[in-house]
């Protein structure tokens, strides 16, 4: 299978306004529109986050992009949702507005895992809390549907990425539609949307409706009709009969079903050839005009082993050189999700970076610290997407697994911008990485392999033959960094996929005797093969070659570094036992961790599909399927959490009472197996809100 091209980024036409020049920083009020010589925006971007002008922030890339185009561009961050005159401070867009809820999800920014609220927000001046709604991607559409209800409105972003389809919802605890529907929105656009950005803008500037831009990729749009010639591939069931061949008519037509005949006579309907998704592979139809019918809203609310199948039947159409169209049933909507757009060459990603960002925060919040501006000031990302599929990760379905890479002259260039202008530089950069640090340019060695691939995970359950594991890109891009004059050091502290770094010890000795800062976070998250196997992660045998690599190349150098390693409690399929089998390793290697980080069912992984239907996505769902049980109280998490930090003594009593109760009293006191010590008394957990008798309304 041919690998499918897309319009190149760089050579779509400019709109009129590009004679206005590019601007110091996109303008946030009507005073900066009046020094551009602007009387109204063509596109104005809200946001949940603060204006940061600097390329780790979607608000920035996607206003910078469009600014590119010729249109201008005008940002509301953080506006008060309570109040009208905050959405009208730009006046009206004359295209459109374009509404993000910021780089994180409103309800991860806004709660715990543990669903206690959060008092700070790191993208907010003075890391205020409070300072954006929860959902708000669906609060902000709304109120600019109530200021000006003519004006289209395109969702985007990570919240709307990820509640593209209908969801399971942590804080409520329920399915919740998709936020196309909730929110009132014309389109929406998942994952990483340059091009579909400029397409959608175009459309809108050559006066076209949103019926007239229904096959974008990358978009999700709301349709009345299948169009005609269309294929259906019904995958609206589980439990299809053995002799599928022997269902009446498999290849039936749908019409339009009313009990008033003369209604029925005035409605055009349009034939539909249907095929049960297990006879789609032997069925000849032309695969361009075909869509996949997962589960509606309402089947997939009421029956969760059918939610968990129309997360795998969504998660294998995930390659955007094969994926077909998802339609899903919403009441009387369908929403229709385009294929995933076509990954950024090289060339474009490039220009993506070089935009004119200030690299600061807008003037107007003077000298308030932004965390997570502070954070990231002097990183550099190399690169998007993950094809380590790891089912608790969010990564892979919003940016795809296909990776994305810069080419080295960009990045250098970007170290030598930062040397050159971002105020307090001292010659460190924080982190060249990524979503991973190690996967800078590696991709299948055979695009047509690539093409045709449906796996999940390019090194689960072991590392593909046709993945390119060579990371000398990455070495020679270091060894280049190193080099330029000003740089004092650079560091790598983004995620390192450590079972693909051992492929390579040329690199490992790299990383470990000039990028590292004495201490270095790998995430192995467990070291139960049980577990494991649910989160698509590495047997704990790879992280024991990495760190004989890794102490081996540090003592070349005579150098003390030091591993951190990350775990995961409560994840689906850790049980206690499980737990203690992991804190037992943990005392061995005489880890103490002090944060421990709490499972989080983000909307739409796979993992979170495990969370609720309790059954295991990874594999074909049937009903008498495999069971994938998972802690899902607070309380319950929060004795996995505890017994991670075993050597915390004020969790000791609560401890003592649940190994006791295990049958596990070796766990107690002096013994060789011994995580805590005695105690006179024990404590039960107390939680101000008991999510297992009382259900919470977010």
């Amino acid at each position: 299978m041919p690998q499918l091209k897309a319009p190149n980024l760089l050579n779509y036409p400019k709109y009129w306004a590009e004679c206005y020049g590019t601007a110091p920083f996109l303008p946030m009020s009507r005073a900066e529109m009046d020094e551009l010589g602007w009387d109204s925006c063509d596109i104005i971007i809200i946001c949940g986050d603060a204006y940061i002008d600097h390329p780790s922030f979607g608000m920035a890339i996607i206003g910078r992009l469009l600014e590119a185009q010729g249109y201008r561009v005008g940002l509301i961050c953080q506006p008060d949702w309570t109040k009208k005159e905050d959405f009208e401070v730009l006046g009206q867009p004359n295209l459109f507005f374009g509404i993000s809820a910021g780089n994180m999800d409103s309800m991860i920014n806004r709660y715990t895992a543990d669903k206690r609220m959060r008092h700070d927000d790191s993208y907010t001046p003075g890391g205020e809390g409070g300072k954006r709604p929860d959902r708000a991607v669906i609060v902000y559409s709304q109120k600019c549907r109530e200021v000006y209800p003519d004006v289209p409105i395109v969702i985007g972003g990570i919240e709307s990425s990820l509640r593209r389809i209908a969801q399971y919802d942590y804080w409520s605890d329920e399915i919740r539609r998709s936020v196309l529907i909730d929110s009132a929105a014309d389109i929406l656009l998942y994952g990483n949307a340059e091009r579909a950005l400029i397409e959608v803008a175009l459309g809108f500037s050559r006066m076209r409706t949103v019926n007239d831009m229904q096959n974008i990729r990358g978009t999700v749009v709301v349709k009345s009709t299948t169009p005609e010639g269309w294929v259906e591939v019904d995958s609206t069931r589980i439990d299809w009969p053995a002799n599928i061949d022997s269902i009446p008519n498999p290849y039936d037509y749908k019409e339009a079903a009313t009990c008033d005949k003369k209604q029925q006579a005035d409605v055009e309907s349009v034939p539909i050839r249907i095929i049960p998704q297990p006879l789609s592979g032997k069925a000849d139809f032309d695969r361009d005009k075909s869509f996949i019918r997962l589960p509606s809203f309402e089947k997939v609310t009421a029956d969760a082993v059918l939610y968990a199948h129309a997360s795998r039947v969504l998660h294998q159409e995930s390659n955007p050189h094969n994926a077909r169209v998802l339609v899903q049933k919403h009441g009387q909507h369908e929403i229709w999700v385009n294929p995933p757009p076509i990954p950024l060459t090289t060339e474009e990603l490039d220009s993506v970076f070089a935009y004119p960002y200030q690299r600061v925060p807008h003037p107007s919040y003077k000298d308030a610290k932004i965390p997570a501006f502070e954070m990231i000031r002097f990183s550099i990302n190399i690169m998007r997407g993950c094809f380590g599929g790891c089912t608790f990760c969010s990564i892979t379905e919003h940016e795809g697994r296909i990776i994305q890479s810069r080419s080295e002259e960009s990045v250098l260039q970007e170290i030598e911008d930062i040397r050159d202008k971002v105020p307090g530089f001292t010659g460190v950069i924080s982190d060249l990485g990524g979503p991973t640090a190690n996967m800078y340019h590696l991709n299948c060695k055979d695009p047509d392999i690539q093409s045709s691939c449906r796996r999940l995970s390019c090194v689960y359950p072991g590392i593909c033959e046709n993945l390119i594991t060579d990371h000398k890109p990455t070495t020679n891009l270091y060894r280049k960094a190193r080099k330029i004059k000003g740089i004092k050091r650079i560091l790598v502290a983004s995620g390192l996929r450590y079972d693909l770094a051992i492929r390579d010890p040329e690199y490992v000795r790299e990383l470990v005797q000039h990028h590292v800062g004495g201490y270095l976070k790998i995430a192995p998250e467990h070291t139960e093969k049980k577990t494991l196997s649910k989160m698509m992660k590495p047997e704990i045998d790879s992280y024991y070659e990495f760190k004989k690599m890794f102490e081996k190349f540090s003592k070349e150098v005579d150098k003390k570094q030091y591993l951190i390693p990350y775990f995961i409690a409560a994840h689906p399929g850790s049980d206690s036992e499980d737990m203690i089998n992991l804190a037992l390793w943990l005392k061995k290697n005489d880890f103490k961790l002090d944060q421990v980080q709490t499972f989080y069912p983000s909307p739409m992984s796979l993992a979170t599909a495990m969370y609720h239907s309790r059954h295991n996505p990874l594999k074909k769902v049937k009903y008498k399927g495999e069971r994938v049980e998972t802690a899902r109280s607070i309380d319950e998490r929060r004795v996995q959490k505890s017994i991670l930090r075993y050597h915390d003594e004020s969790n000791w009593g609560n401890l003592a009472e649940i190994f006791k109760k295990m049958g596990r009293g070796d766990l107690i006191g002096d013994g060789k197996n011994a995580l805590i010590g005695e105690v006179k008394q024990t404590k039960t957990f107390k939680t101000k809100h008991r999510q297992s008798t009382k259900k919470q309304r977010f």
